[in-house]
């Protein structure tokens, strides 16, 4: 989303990021780090936290496990996408538990300095785009190709798109192509930031209530979904070719987000000395009806974040217990 949808939008990445941001603004690892890690001797844990609500049920969960089940103590720090890259490298945190694709870094880091080290697939496929609501596609089914949009801009206007359709994102801290995309295809939208994945879900659902139009950046997975069905507006097609020139230059994207099996990745040092808790975390695979369950506990009926872990777990014993070391 988080999705921070993002929950990353990366061309080549997919984001939340995410990406989907229940809290506002990460913090800067640059001035933050766990007072838990790298502690010698200490059977501690540090996970970097996104802000989109779907990483913050991964870490939870594993957060939860791995105190109850593990008796490990586990700190959690929120850091932006980009930045996390950084802090995992140095050892200010052990474990990413979800990336939508970061190739910059993970050439840099994972295969070059080899501080890096892959945690294996999430079990969860992400995939961004510029959703509507099923009822507008309904009523407008040629709004659902990208080449029509700029019919319907002016029933997408809002006082903050300055004339123009608003296509809504969430936080201006998601790497996205919204803006190339908006310049490239060229069309009559202006990006409107929400300012989080909270802030942007408030919005949707207003929009919902009333049965009002809105073209937004969204992504799966997602619980908000159940309560507010979208339909996916078709981009230009996804290209090998479309990634490596966004890749080069992101102003020059001018096709569809890919779709993106999510990974974990964690601290090379701590895969070798991390002991259970490194095993366990490689081992840590779900579904995105198992996060949507409790991303949907923590946004939608407002419980803590080791609350809902708690009650997932209780109900899963099935799923879970597969992962201990």
């Amino acid at each position: 989303m988080a999705r921070t949808a993002a929950r990353n939008a990366l061309i080549t990445a997919g984001a939340l990021g995410l990406l989907a941001v229940t809290g506002c603004g990460a913090a800067d690892m640059t001035k933050q780090s766990s007072p838990y890690a790298n502690a010698q001797g200490a059977k501690t844990v540090t996970l970097s936290v996104q802000s989109w609500v779907g990483a913050r049920a991964n870490t939870a969960v594993a957060k939860y496990l791995l105190e109850h089940e593990l008796d490990y103590r586990v700190d959690t720090v929120q850091v932006d996408e980009v930045p996390a890259w950084d802090a995992l490298s140095q050892g200010r945190v052990d474990a990413i538990m979800e990336d939508w694709g970061h190739p910059d870094q993970e050439k840099r880091y994972v295969e070059e300095k080899k501080t890096i080290a892959p945690g294996g697939d999430l079990g969860v496929t992400g995939h961004i785009g510029w959703f509507v609501p099923k009822y507008f596609a309904d009523a407008h089914p040629d709004v659902l190709d990208w080449k029509n949009l700029n019919k319907y801009a002016s029933q997408l206007r809002s006082p903050e798109s300055g004339g123009k359709g608003q296509l809504l994102d969430g936080s201006p801290s998601y790497v996205t192509n919204d803006k190339a995309l908006v310049k490239n295809l060229n069309l009559d939208y202006q990006v409107v930031f929400a300012g989080s994945e909270a802030a942007q879900i408030t919005q949707l659902r207003q929009f919902a209530k009333k049965k009002q139009p809105f073209l937004t950046y969204w992504y799966e997975p997602q619980w908000l979904f159940n309560e507010v069905p979208m339909v996916e507006v078709k981009l230009p097609e996804h290209t090998d070719a479309c990634a490596e020139k966004g890749a080069a230059d992101p102003a020059t994207v001018d096709c569809a987000y890919p779709t993106t099996s999510l990974k974990k990745f964690l601290n090379a040092e701590f895969t070798h000395k991390g002991g259970k808790a490194a095993r366990f975390l490689k081992n840590f695979r779900w579904t995105k009806e198992h996060q949507n369950e409790v991303a949907q506990m923590i946004a939608e009926e407002k419980l803590s974040a080791d609350e809902a872990a708690k009650r997932w777990v209780e109900r899963h014993p099935d799923v879970w217990k597969a992962w201990l070391p």
